[in-house]
């Protein structure tokens, strides 16, 4: 199973699927004990008129739609967890509660008076740990597809949705300006609409490496130490500037979209963008940009080139 969200013990995830062609999305957050959280959100997109279903009525749509409900933890996450009760629950994302969340496990309790402490985010980095799985897909037509799927950071509070399943934060696609997908810390990512975001400034003319940058920039203004990285592909012609390097953890599967229409899609550790033909590849070429800290200096990403044998493996230095 991708990560440990142990402070909700590790049985809760989160997807988005988006198709550009109608503006159709599906989304399910606070999924329970169904491994297939994308092909979830993929069904709220083909079989229902919402876009997001959360928690046990999500599970309940899950099953009418044929998955199988199983216990998602493992022997790993198990013992990650019992090791987070041994540390009193550190870390953990509670404050201004009694007793201390910094020294304490719960249950938490507001105290009577509330201390203002002038600040809504702790830098977390990468060092507590989540896998999203990011995806932008361009179609031999031009059609556009983008999607996510996370069981979000470890140690979360109960019940706690990220950016993955909103619409416009995790992933965003139109196929009349390009397609953008987001990780890091979603708390604050879905405050900013950042993939959303990103494809505006693709509209407006931007490069896609221009447009990440300019997502970031947004972000740093307000939280300069926040963790995060957003990938773009524009359908324009324009390039971006990825370099090559290393990465870990590729497997390649065949999928369609509504209307029948193939799709390779490449599911990595981290982000993906993938060209499904060669004409696409030789006049698109993807962006990305994250924010510089001191734990997070290179953001990693995956282009699949059908010319090539095997994906290429990218990256771009942190601003």
């Amino acid at each position: 199973m991708p990560g440990s969200s142990s402070g909700s013990r590790g049985k809760d995830l989160t997807a988005l699927f988006s198709c550009s062609t109608t503006m159709n999305v599906g989304a399910v957050g606070d999924l329970r004990r169904i491994k297939n959280a994308i092909g979830v959100a993929r069904k709220v997109l083909e079989h229902t008129t919402h876009t997001l279903l959360a928690g046990e009525s999500a599970t309940k749509f899950a099953e009418s739609m044929g998955f199988i409900n199983e216990d998602l933890s493992t022997d790993a996450s198990c013992a990650l967890h019992s090791d987070w009760l041994a540390w009193n629950c550190q870390p953990n994302y509670w404050r201004n509660v009694i007793p201390d969340a910094s020294k304490y496990c719960g249950p938490y309790k507001p105290p009577s008076i509330l201390k203002r402490d002038g600040s809504t985010y702790k830098e977390t980095g990468d060092s507590y740990g989540h896998d999203t799985i990011g995806m932008v897909v361009i179609h031999k037509m031009g059609n556009i597809a983008a999607g996510t799927s996370t069981n979000g950071i470890k140690f979360k509070i109960p019940g706690r949705i990220g950016d993955s399943p909103i619409p416009g934060s995790g992933a965003y696609a139109d196929d009349t300006a390009g397609a953008a997908a987001a990780t890091g810390d979603g708390d604050i990512l879905m405050r900013f609409l950042p993939s959303y975001q990103a494809v505006e400034y693709m509209r407006r003319g931007k490069d896609p490496t221009t447009a990440c940058q300019k997502v970031i920039l947004r972000i740093q203004k307000y939280f300069p130490n926040f963790f995060g990285a957003v990938v773009c592909a524009n359908v324009t012609g324009s390039y971006g500037n990825p370099l090559p390097c290393g990465l870990t953890g590729q497997q390649v599967h065949n999928s369609q979209c509504p209307g029948g229409e193939a799709m390779s899609v490449l599911v990595v550790n981290y982000m993906c963008i993938l060209y499904l033909t060669k004409q696409l590849f030789l006049f698109l070429a993807p962006g990305a940009a994250c924010n510089k800290l001191s734990t997070f200096t290179q953001f990693h990403f995956m282009v699949y080139n059908p010319l090539k044998s095997e994906p290429t493996e990218e990256k771009v230095d942190c601003i």
